[in-house]
């Protein structure tokens, strides 16, 4: 059985434009720039004369200015070209991945070294790598373990990554940032 709508419900939210076109601009005056036109501070009926007499849309580039920044162009080529510039800059931004590894304060030394192997492939792939030491109920009482453990750790990848800040006890944790280290080309 279908559920019934809502009284207030207006359909699927719209985006919003990005940028204000046309009669959604409100300013006296205001400095045109574009291709084919004259750039140069003018009335907003007059920058919206000419936009209708080249069969384009007057578009607010920038209100942030004094006068407003506005120009001639084809909103829809216009909104186009700039979510394109978006997706690119979006596209060079690096992203970091964060890979975790946990210890307790009595691992041994074949886990540490099994662990220490998937914390240098993290590096290398360009990983950042969050190590932390968990004190369960009683193993609180070993938080010198758990530090000589997380500088072992330090020692063992210093070719691969360098710690972000020193050792820190946060809750029943003890936590280590690592960042992988530059690769000289």
């Amino acid at each position: 059985m279908k559920k019934p709508l809502k009284k207030d419900y207006r359909g699927p939210k719209r985006e919003e434009e990005p940028f204000k076109i046309n009669d959604q601009i409100h300013a006296s005056q205001i400095r045109l720039v574009g291709e084919n036109v004259e750039n140069g501070v003018v009335s907003f009926k007059e920058a919206m004369d000419i936009a209708k007499e080249q069969q384009l849309d007057l578009v607010l580039i920038s209100d942030k200015a004094e006068p407003y920044i506005c120009r001639v162009v084809d909103y829809s080529k216009f909104k186009y070209d700039f979510k394109k510039k978006q997706k690119e800059l979006k596209a060079k931004t690096s992203k970091t991945i964060l890979k975790e590894i946990r210890f307790g304060p009595n691992t041994d030394d074949h886990d540490f070294n099994f662990k220490v192997k998937h914390a240098e492939k993290f590096l290398a792939e360009g990983s950042k790598v969050k190590a932390y030491v968990h004190f369960a109920g009683r193993t609180i009482v070993y938080k010198d373990r758990g530090e000589q453990l997380l500088n072992r750790f330090i020692e063992a990848l210093a070719n691969h990554g360098k710690p972000e800040a020193p050792v820190k006890m946060e809750g029943k944790r003890m936590i280590l940032f690592l960042n992988p280290a530059q690769i000289k080309k």
